[in-house]
């Protein structure tokens, strides 16, 4: 680059910061007119020139600061091996698809096979298991923790399992020793579904990194945001070429974009049935997909990296403000725990209404949207309730399910939660506490 160039760029970053401080300053907050939201965006300029610094690049795919982007979150997290790709669902079918390529010999996912996993939680965590045709095995969650009950895992066991994938609450881990214990005992693959959990800690160890393979969501309400984007990651050499593969493709070539015969053996091999010499970087060892990111993504993403650590911070501090504004009321909420041996960095603040509480989820949910606090429910809640497994139902056929989901059932009827995020100022959240005690007071009064 010139440093006529760089002088150039210059210019327009100085020009960026302006408008950024012109025109994005937030407007103050009134209480029970601004809406508090669940989660939302928290950037700056920063973001707004690495965006507009690919811009006048002008290269639309994977390129520098993707590379970038995977460098640094894999330091943050300290493994080995991190792939970008466009979503974290994307990057849970990447995870899953994976384990089913035939060069994992026994240990490869076949159709028929039985992934241990929990209906009360997102769609996508579950979803590649479903369409590959593998069998979901669902389990009953504890609460307060909202996470797996690993007494159940022994009973969910088969000859056909194979895999455990499983996401960690809202931010909150799984019992992850129980899970990984169980795991090494069979012989099974764990994917830690770990997109609404990015620097929580397990053990003194960051969650997403205890599994074979880990995922994240970089969704606008996330822990960082890209936009849409989303990241694998693994310490296996052989996994991370077997990610990468589906991500791209599907293809056995694994030049970056813009590069050719890394392998130095671009056109002497012979792959299957296909003409000694084919061009390597066309030859398909996989049924795979284009899941990646842009650099776009990857350059806002790069900026959000940097304030990962002080947006954990700011989450925990919000969930524990309202679990102390909370407290009184426990006699009728369900309060959450962090798990055992966790520090969590808080996706949200979740709660359910006790029986006999003398009113209902659904009553207190209006009060807060109607004063404009956002609230969400736990997902899906019970996803084998949804219209999505209406045939399988019917025909009995694609998942199981083990013992009953009592407490399932009890987050789809009794569950939401608000959020944490670093875009809260102390005024919202202090609006929020005083909207649940006016609705939570009435009832005594």
């Amino acid at each position: 680059m010139t440093r006529q160039e760089i002088k150039a760029r210059n210019d327009i970053f100085r020009k960026v910061t302006a408008f950024y401080k012109k025109f994005h300053k937030k407007p103050a907050f009134r209480p029970g007119e601004t809406l508090v939201n669940y989660g939302g965006r928290v950037y700056d300029d920063k973001e707004m020139i690495n965006l507009t610094d690919t811009a006048l690049d002008l290269w639309l795919t994977s390129g520098r600061y993707c590379a970038a982007f995977e460098r640094e979150l894999g330091a943050y997290l300290g493994v080995k091996y991190v792939s970008l790709v466009n979503s974290g669902s994307s990057a849970n079918l990447v995870a899953f698809m994976a384990l089913t390529s035939p060069s994992l010999g026994k240990r490869r996912i076949m159709p028929g096979d039985e992934v241990i996993t929990v209906a009360a939680g997102f769609p996508t965590t579950v979803t590649p298991i479903i369409q590959y045709g593998a069998v979901a095995v669902f389990v009953d969650v504890e609460l307060p923790s909202y996470n797996i009950n690993c007494a159940l895992l022994k009973k969910a066991l088969s000859k056909k399992t194979k895999a455990v994938m499983l996401a960690h609450t809202v931010g909150n881990p799984f019992n992850i020793r129980a899970v990984k214990e169980f795991c090494v005992k069979h012989g099974l693959w764990l994917i830690e579904d770990n997109c609404d959990a990015l620097g929580s800690h397990y053990a003194g160890k960051f969650t997403g990194t205890f599994g074979d393979i880990g995922t994240s969501s970089f969704y606008p309400s996330h822990h960082i945001t890209m936009g849409e984007g989303g990241a694998v990651y693994t310490n296996d050499t052989r996994l991370k070429r077997l990610i990468e593969s589906f991500r791209d493709w599907g293809r056995d070539c694994w030049c970056p974009p813009g590069h050719d015969n890394t392998c130095h053996n671009r056109f002497t091999r012979q792959y299957g049935e296909l003409p000694l010499g084919y061009d390597h970087k066309y030859v398909y060892s996989h049924f795979g997909y284009n899941l990646k990111a842009t650099e776009m993504q990857a350059a806002i993403g790069l900026a959000q990296l940097k304030k990962l650590p002080a947006f954990a911070e700011v989450r925990k501090k919000n969930w524990a403000y309202l679990r102390r504004a909370l407290a009184p009321f426990a006699d009728k909420l369900l309060l959450p725990e962090p798990a055992s041996k966790s520090d969590p960095s808080w996706f949200g603040f979740l709660l359910t209404v006790k029986e006999n509480a003398g009113f209902t989820r659904d009553q207190i949910v209006a009060h807060l949207e109607k004063n404009k606090v956002q609230t969400r429910m736990l997902f899906a809640g019970n996803l084998i309730k949804h219209p999505c497994f209406d045939g399988m139902r019917k025909s009995g056929k694609g998942f199981r399910v083990v013992g009953k989901l009592t407490n399932t059932d009890r987050i789809l009827n009794s569950t939401f939660w608000v959020g944490v995020y670093p875009g809260m100022t102390p005024e919202m959240l202090k609006y929020m506490a005083a909207t649940f005690s006016a609705f939570l007071k009435k009832l005594t009064s």
